[in-house]
């Protein structure tokens, strides 16, 4: 009945690109369990410049449910998991924001309201993440990434979430540029929680693709793993260059080397030394810049309470 229905309004972000095999049946799985539950809802598919005939499947679908608000966001060009999402996710009008990164689904569609009513009991943020064996490369990012990123909550492999309208807001006004959804939502202050689940069936490996950059960039952006790295690299190069300027000096007093050899050497260690010297303190400074736009922000608070 419809007084059984939630009267919160429910938005579903879905990333499609190049999905025809699955996103039919998932599209209507989602429908079915959007209808059952709420009594306003909408979908926004995020088409990220597919090439097969999954939106058109989509607009199928769409013209046997009277009353479906389903919206497709067409991108300009393909431009990934994280700016699509961004996009798709500006679009929602919900109170409550379900994202799904992928149309595979290995879940029982009825982990999608237990993670909602988890967000009723005070998380501006819930996960839904399989109780899976990580791949080794996963394994090994996550755990570089949760030791060295210290954000306020540990990542994982979360198959999809539910935002609350606050958590949206919170983040948009914490950053301009999203390139790592799931470290800005670790890291915004407010309540967060991840629900497991025992997949019903194994997940299609594509998901796990074409994250080797996300990777890579989410490391250099939210920890200093990148810096440390860099810097040990500048100061061991510096310490190299002494090392070769000393050798130069001792073999210039007790050997006889080639006219104008040590003045060479020692010009082009002073030369070196010089480089590695202002490479270290253009990291630093680059370094401050990545920790002041997307790891340190003003101030960063739960709640108010007025009394």
């Amino acid at each position: 009945m419809e007084t059984n229905k939630e009267t919160n309004f429910a938005s579903a972000v879905v990333y499609v690109h190049n999905d025809e095999t699955y996103v039919r049946q998932f599209i209507e799985e989602l429908d079915r369990t959007l209808s059952t539950n709420f009594l306003k809802f909408e979908i926004v598919v995020v088409n990220d410049k597919s090439t097969d005939n999954g939106i058109k499947l989509i607009r199928e679908y769409a013209t046997t449910r009277s009353g479906l608000v389903i919206s497709i966001l067409n991108m300009s060009y393909f431009q990934g998991l994280e700016s699509s999402m961004n996009a798709g996710i500006d679009l929602t009008i919900g109170d409550f924001v379900f994202e799904f990164d992928s149309v595979y689904v290995d879940y029982d569609w009825k982990i999608m309201m237990d993670i909602y009513f988890k967000s009723l009991t005070g998380f501006d943020i819930v996960n839904a993440s399989p109780l899976r064996k990580l791949k080794l490369s996963s394994l090994l990012f996550y755990r570089l990434f949760n030791k060295s990123a210290h954000l306020q909550y540990d990542l994982g492999t979360e198959t999809f979430r539910i935002l609350s309208r606050r958590a949206i807001n919170r983040v948009h006004s914490m950053s301009k540029t999203i390139p790592y959804r799931k470290a800005i939502y670790a890291n915004c202050g407010l309540q967060l929680t991840t629900l497991k689940y025992h997949p019903v069936k194994d997940i299609n490996a594509k998901i796990f693709s074409n994250r080797s950059n996300l990777a890579v960039n989410s490391l250099i952006l939210f920890s200093d793993i990148a810096y440390r790295i860099t810097l040990f690299m500048a100061v061991f190069m510096m310490i190299v260059t002494i090392g070769v300027a000393l050798y130069a000096l001792v073999y210039y007093f007790y050997e006889t080397p080639v006219e104008g050899w040590t003045t060479t050497i020692l010009f082009l260690s002073f030369a070196f030394f010089g480089l590695f010297a202002i490479m270290s303190m253009v990291i630093k400074y680059l370094s401050t810049i990545v920790n002041l736009i997307f790891t340190k922000k003003e101030y960063i608070f739960e709640s108010i309470e007025k009394l």
